[in-house]
Formats: C-alpha cells, structure tokens, sequence
C-alpha cells in the first residue's frame, strides 16, 4: 500500500490533517480496498499534538518507525506561520521527509513550511487567499498564484485554505487510481468532486487600495461613488484633470490596473454586495451595479470569480438549504 505520510505538530489546524486523512482512508472503504493507503500521522518528537481547535491528535508513530521511501507526504499549516518556519526541528523534519517522498503535497499554511525548505523555488504554488500575499513576500523565488484551489507543479501539490485539503486529496486518489475512485469518494463524503470556481469568490474585497497620486484617487472616487456612471474614460479624467491617455499611464504606474479595469472591479463589488444582501432580480442588480445587462455581469462574474451571479448568490446570501429536512418553527 502507498504510504502517505501526515505531518502533525503543536496548533496545526485540524481539518487540514483529518480531512485529507479521511478522504485516502475512505477511497479504501469505498473500493473494498482496491485502493488502501496506510496512513501515518507523525510528529518530529513522536509524541502527540494539541491543534488550534485544542483537539488532541495521537501520532501513530516517530518518524524512525517510517518506511525509508514514502509515497506521499502532506504538510498541513498553521494560522501563524511565522511561529511555523522558525521552528527549525520542524523545518528540518519536513525537508528530510520530502526527500524519501515520491510527491509533496501541502494544505494552507503548510506551502511555508515547503518554502522555507527550499521546494518550492521556481515552481508554482497556492495558499489560502489571505496568505498569498505572505508567500509572495517572504519567498519571492515562489510563484504564488492566488485564484486555484490547488496547484500541481511536478511532483509538488499546494492547495487552498482548510477544506480545500479535501480537494486536494481527492485530486491525488484520481491520479492514483482514476475519476471512478474519486467520485466514488466525493459522493461517499457528500463533497464536491471539483469545486466549481477558485478561491476569489471566498476573498476579501477585490478593490485595490487607494491611488497615491491625486488624479488616480479623484478618479477612484468618483467611479466608487456611482460604478453607473463611471462607463467613459473621457468622464473620469475630467474629474481628475488630466487627459485620458495621461490617466490610463497614471493608473497603471499607481495600481498595476487601466481605468477600465478598475470600474469593473468596483461594479464587481457592488454587485456581490447587492447579491449578498438582497433579493432583487439579477437584472436589477446589474443595472444597479453599472454593468449594463446580466449578461455583461454574468461574463465579468464568471472571468473574476468563476462562477455565474446566481451561483454566487445561492452559496453566500444565506446557509439555509434549498431543500431542508426540517421545517423552521
């Protein structure tokens, strides 16, 4: 049986050991064992862990006791990584165990850890979203992308923020024993087999910070203040007092984006505010938010977030199931 080894230390964040754990130990269930993984959670010191939720986990074995080449590690994180890669023990451990591995993996946080032991220079990686700007910083010979649940660079794997380890998993048992076995698994689990869209539609805001140079920040403003209105170039630079060549050259020198691209990002936001928020048609909301039609909307949605307007509604405006079991008192 593959060997798949799970690195546990003190405030580890415990969905990111136990949901891949049950996804390879359950692909063994749902085959009869035509596709059994042995397990092993492991620790530098052998001795069990306390995770961020303050559940204990009991490490089966120290990492003597493991097979000198293992099939599979997978490097979960922790909230404060900085505490992570300064504890050189662990730092170590983990790049002794990547080098007996055939394939690396990492769930969250975890991607520090692989940084900081040099895995992942030159290659591409994810982490969870409020974390990729962290990576990108502290390890530039990283290429830290921002949007992909996980990313697949040789035989390194790095994926998204907690849950996302589930995917992970998943993507590893299809490449081991094929879809039939993963979907078998997904279902098992009542997860997806592939999670529609990336990691933007869970992030924080899109709208860059505010301009440095004043022309940038007047036209800031006033595409904020009605994205409706903010549709001609010509507009916005007469509010900024500049011509609009000159204020498409200050924009890019001052946020990386053309003005066009910064009406879209805060007609976006509008719209995710209304879809969050209320029940108006989608129509409306698209008018409201400046996009002109749903279609517009709905093509801007599915390029920046990837999924569509409803879908994007149905997953944040409320937790209450579609078809619930239970009806409400």
């Amino acid at each position: 049986m593959p060997t798949i080894v799970i690195v546990a230390f003190d405030q580890v964040q415990l969905l990111d050991v136990t949901g891949p754990a049950e996804v390879f130990t359950t692909a063994a269930a749902t085959t009869g064992g035509g596709a059994a993984y042995d397990v092993r959670i492991v620790s530098p010191d052998g001795a069990d862990v306390r995770t961020s939720s303050g559940v204990r986990i009991g490490v089966d074995i120290g990492p003597d006791a493991l097979p000198r080449r293992i099939h599979t590690v997978l490097v979960p994180g922790r909230s404060d990584w900085r505490a992570a890669v300064h504890d050189t023990e662990l730092v170590a451990f983990t790049a002794q165990l990547a080098r007996r591995a055939r394939r690396v993996a990492s769930v969250c946080a975890g991607a520090f850890l692989l940084a900081e032991t040099g895995l992942l220079d030159g290659r591409r990686a994810a982490t969870h979203w409020r974390l990729a700007a962290d990576l990108a910083a502290a390890y530039p010979a990283v290429t830290v992308a921002h949007d992909p649940i996980y990313v697949r660079d040789g035989p390194v794997v790095t994926s998204a923020g907690v849950s996302a380890g589930i995917d992970l998993a998943l993507a590893l048992v299809e490449e081991d024993h094929g879809a039939d076995t993963a979907r078998d698994v997904a279902r098992e689990l009542v997860v997806f087999m592939a999670r529609p869209g990336g990691q933007s539609q869970f992030s924080a805001r899109l709208n860059p910070a505010t301009g440095q140079h004043p022309a940038v920040r007047a036209a800031m403003d006033a595409a904020g203040a009605d994205p409706r209105a903010a549709s001609d170039l010509t507009v916005l630079a007469e509010v900024a007092g500049v011509s609009p060549r000159h204020l498409t050259r200050l924009f890019r020198a001052d946020t990386g984006m053309t003005p066009g691209q910064y009406i879209e990002s805060v007609r976006l936001e509008a719209a995710r505010a209304l879809l969050e928020g209320g029940g108006d048609p989608v129509e409306h909301i698209a008018q409201a938010a400046g996009f002109g039609s749903s279609e517009s909307m709905r093509r801007a949605f599915q390029q920046t977030l990837g999924v569509a307007p409803t879908e994007y509604r149905a997953r944040f405006r409320t937790t209450h199931c579609t078809n619930p079991t239970v009806t409400p008192a």
